[in-house]
């Protein structure tokens, strides 16, 4: 067996919520040894910690700084796509949202040919991820890393906003992560403290004193290491000018994302083959998936008003409440695909003037299950050039019937009664705006990302799918993908819960444990 400073069993790329699970929980196994490999520097921002600046990290040194091509159905524009850079990457910038998503977008999986992602085969991994107040029980884990709250005391317009759901005839429901979501409800929240807990909080920064972890901040993959054609035995870093090759007895695992881990194996040559040939980089296997099914939740910013006295700042987060609401039209759906939030400050794209702060409120609204797919692709051979990253928002006729739908009921809403105290005008989109047409227009101009890019690895067992429900990357050995990008469609709310607990079921998995079980996970409550 090979040895020395820059062998490892298990070299993970990436520190976001996925890499920072699977290096802490693969380390708790004192015979592996593991290194993790950031491009991102320290968490020293200060402003990463304060829950009220995560809408000023973007855009910061510790952003990517992504762009989308131009938008055929969102008027051409080019939509800002932040992602973090930074140890626990984009849960360092993101809005603290913890929302594990219904349990048909998981059985949809399991459906599909990817056995053991079902929801019962996550449930234990949910559980043993969290410390929540509504555990321990046969849903919710009290031990575990991450810490959840939820608001005591919301800003008066939230809860003007959840009584005005309650109004139009939505039941309240007590959280968004028991199983039903369909209702108002304040959210659940990443934060301990007062501070935001990134994933490297949670799990990281505990494990840093274990001698079998390395970490390596400010390290970029300049290449994926092979052995002949098809077996991955390392990487070449980037650093302070030089260069360090490290080598994995037993498996390379990308956890950079949907964004960069579709792009480091399109740079290896892993790919749709005519896709690489076209950029200069030579095939090394053709594996059409890579890079496609991308697709991402949509917002708007939104439905504005104006206040009609000065509004509070949150002693949160600014968005203390999404509201997942059915359609209008009862399509029968099991997971709800409509979602509002209350936002207490002004929130508008660049094709609108933004009111001054304190001065007007946002519905913001969306929906969840987009029909749409997009890719990433290279720009060219170059590593350092930014990727094509087309969404293809607002392609299919389904997402901009929805789209229209949940504008609506934020507008009935926003009109309610109980919102009535704090509602001086409609700024956004305004009487202005009453056919069909043009409300169609104005969701081009205020749509933008609700930062959940999916799928450009998705994970399956046809001829399209890029890796296995192993997690293996098809046709290739020692090469995994664990994140965002595996996930086949994206589930009802923010993806950062779901990336967690297949991180953590990974990590048995590359440890040859036996799988947790619904039962496991009574047990769990039991000792608890």
């Amino acid at each position: 067996m090979a040895s020395g400073e820059n062998w490892f069993d298990f070299i993970i790329i990436g520190s976001g919520a996925a890499g920072s699970v699977l290096a802490a929980r693969l380390s708790e196994s004192a015979d592996l040894k593991i290194a993790l490999v950031e491009a991102g520097s320290g968490a020293s921002d200060p402003a990463i910690a304060d829950p009220l600046q995560w809408p000023f990290l973007q855009g910061s040194a510790v952003d990517w700084g992504y762009r989308t091509v131009p938008q055929v159905h969102t008027a051409g524009r080019v939509h800002d796509w932040p992602r973090g850079r930074v140890i626990g990457g984009s849960t360092a910038i993101n809005a603290m949202a913890h929302i594990r998503g219904h349990p048909a977008d998981f059985d949809a999986w399991a459906a599909a040919g990817c056995d053991g992602w079902g929801y019962r085969d996550l449930l234990p991994y949910f559980i043993r991820s969290e410390t929540s107040a509504f555990g321990p029980s046969a849903l919710h884990g009290n031990q575990g890393p991450l810490s959840l709250i939820q608001p005591d005391d919301p800003h008066p317009i939230t809860r003007s906003y959840m009584a005005a759901g309650v109004a139009a005839g939505f039941a309240p429901i007590p959280e968004h992560n028991g199983g039903q979501m369909v209702g108002p409800t304040v959210n659940t929240l990443t934060i301990r403290d007062g501070r935001r807990q990134t994933a490297a909080d949670a799990y990281l920064t505990p494990a840093l004193g274990r001698a079998n972890l390395t970490v390596l901040p400010g390290h970029r993959v300049a290449a994926l290491d092979f052995d002949g054609r098809n077996r991955c035995r390392g990487v070449s870093l980037a650093h302070d000018g030089g260069t360090r090759q490290l080598q994995a007895e037993r498996g390379v695992i990308l956890a950079a994302g949907t964004i960069g881990s579709a792009c480091l194996l399109l740079q290896a040559g892993i790919g749709p083959a005519q896709e690489l040939r076209d950029v200069g980089i030579v095939v090394r296997h053709d594996l059409p998936g890579v890079g496609h099914n991308l697709h991402d939740h949509l917002l708007a910013g939104g439905n504005v008003y104006r206040a009609r006295r000065s509004v509070p700042p949150s002693r949160y987060q600014h968005s203390e409440s999404l509201m997942y609401l059915p359609r209008m039209s009862g399509d029968g759906a099991k997971a709800p695909e409509l979602v509002l939030a209350c936002v207490v400050l002004p929130v508008v794209t660049e094709c609108f003037l933004r009111p001054a702060m304190g001065e007007a409120y946002t519905l913001m609204y969306g929906f969840t299950h987009p029909r749409s797919r997009g890719t990433i692709r290279l720009a060219s051979a170059d590593p350092g050039a930014a990727p094509l990253i087309d969404p293809n928002y607002l392609a299919e006729a389904y997402d901009r019937e929805v789209y229209l739908e949940a504008l609506e009921m934020a507008r009935q809403l926003g009109h309610s009664d109980a919102l009535a105290d704090w509602r001086d005008s409609e700024i956004l989109p305004g009487p202005a705006r009453e056919s069909k047409a043009d409300r169609l227009m104005f969701l081009q101009q205020a749509a933008f990302t609700h930062h959940h890019p999916v799928g450009t690895c998705r994970m399956g067992v046809d001829a399209d799918a890029v890796v296995g429900p192993d997690l293996r990357v098809h046709g290739v050995e020692g090469l995994y993908v664990i994140d965002a990008s595996v996930m086949p469609s994206i589930t009802t709310g923010p993806v950062n819960a779901a990336i967690i607990a297949i991180a953590e079921r990974a990590s048995d998995l590359l440890r040859g444990q036996e799988p947790m079980t619904s039962r496991d996970a009574a047990l769990m409550e039991i000792s608890a």
